[in-house]
């Protein structure tokens, strides 16, 4: 890929495509942002909400401070004072506004979009059971199919791809009805090339995404027709038994579970890493997968020839010497997110997945976050790695 420099602002030339963006006009090839949890980092850092995509302020307390790494700074950092998602000045709203009140191509996927948009995508009730998959994003690209992924954990955000076709209840984090920032969530971008593209299009389909091609507010179809075949044929059930594996040309590797593999998802994981044993943070709640030793378990597929390591449940973590919970749950401090490391130290994996430690080791195999389908980035980074196993060092479920 070409290096990136700085575009779209303070008359520059506009960028060539939509990129992951630190702030308006800073791409990079990547970033990942972890927002903090209202019960223990309530408010922004400093800044106050001002609903720069739509909505309104609301009655609940919004958790908007976050920590981030790029491509630029592969450690995480504190944010800024701004509000996440709120504007142009950090890397979800940067990297949101550029598609949003610009001219690029976009997909959006979501299995929480809360009857709005509704049609094809209103599964009915407060979202999209199984076998629709567990998976919430937004892809853009332009008219050469080049572009950027970005992977959020919230429900009901993003619900609407441009200014123009926009949601009723907004498209600002913190200023929609439904309170998706009480809890902890995770945020991840990536740039795409033309076949990472076609890749990530793929992964999607086998994942089972809740998305309508037909319907403006999230999809805007065009560029190549390959591409557009591809969005085209989204938003259906796959049939499909096999997990996926694609190694984009960042050396990011895209794993993508299909519904009907009735696996533990963060175990298939490990497998398809070749065994490596995990430490992962998710949405922990009934029916809770416990933390495991290795060895394939009861329920696993035979189209997963190596069996998975040791798989660590954390339920808790750290930023700034302040500890936090990654349990599910109603209580403000838990976590959505969904984020994995590897404990081994010749493999410095960190993984952002989409799907949930929740479901069955043996029994009802099909249970929970087993039935459903999801896409998980892996990445090489030791920096990364290091950083983000810090976050989520803490106490661990029992076996």
């Amino acid at each position: 890929m070409t290096k990136l420099t700085a575009c779209g602002g303070d008359g520059q030339a506009a960028c060539a495509a939509p990129y992951p963006m630190l702030a308006k006009g800073h791409p990079v090839d990547w970033w990942f942002v972890f927002k903090l949890n209202v019960s223990k980092f309530p408010s922004c850092g400093g800044g106050t909400v001002q609903c720069a995509f739509g909505g309104s302020t609301q009655s609940y307390t919004p958790g908007l401070q976050y920590a981030y790494a790029s491509s630029e700074v592969d450690t995480l950092q504190p944010g800024g004072k701004d509000c996440l998602g709120d504007g142009t000045n950090d890397p979800v709203g940067a990297t949101f506004d550029q598609v949003y009140n610009g001219n690029f191509h976009y997909l959006i996927w979501n299995d929480q979009f809360y009857g709005d948009p509704g049609g094809s995508v209103s599964c009915g009730g407060q979202g999209c059971d199984a076998p629709w998959g567990h998976s919430k994003g937004m892809v853009a690209w332009n008219d050469a199919g080049e572009g950027m992924v970005m992977q959020v954990s919230t429900p009901s955000w993003p619900a609407a791809g441009s200014a123009a076709h926009a949601r009723k209840d907004g498209n600002t984090l913190g200023c929609v009805t439904d309170d998706d920032v009480k809890v902890s969530q995770h945020f991840f971008s990536l740039r795409l090339s033309h076949d990472d593209l076609m890749m990530v299009l793929d992964g999607l389909a086998n994942a089972s995404v809740v998305t309508d091609p037909k319907n403006v507010q999230i999809v805007s179809n065009g560029g190549p027709s390959d591409v557009q075949a591809k969005v085209n044929a989204l938003g259906v059930k796959s049939s499909n038994a096999q997990a996926t594996e694609a190694v984009l040309s960042s050396g990011v590797e895209l794993i993508s579970k299909p519904s009907a593999l009735h696996v533990a998802p963060w175990q298939m994981v490990s497998s398809l890493l070749g065994g490596v044993p995990l430490r992962t943070a998710t949405w922990w709640a009934s029916p809770t997968i416990p933390s495991t030793t290795g060895g394939a378990p009861e329920c696993w597929d035979n189209s997963l020839k190596t069996p998975p390591g040791a798989v660590e449940i954390a339920t808790s973590g750290t930023w700034n010497s302040t500890t936090f919970s990654l349990k599910g749950g109603i209580s403000p401090d838990a976590n959505h997110a969904k984020l994995g490391v590897s404990t081994s130290a010749s493999d410095p994996f960190v993984i952002f997945g989409d799907e949930n430690q929740q479901g069955a080791l043996k029994g009802n195999c099909g249970s929970s976050q087993n039935g459903r389908g999801g896409t998980f980035y892996v990445m090489t980074e030791p920096n990364l790695a290091k950083s983000v196993t810090g976050l989520i060092a803490g106490d661990t479920a029992p076996q």
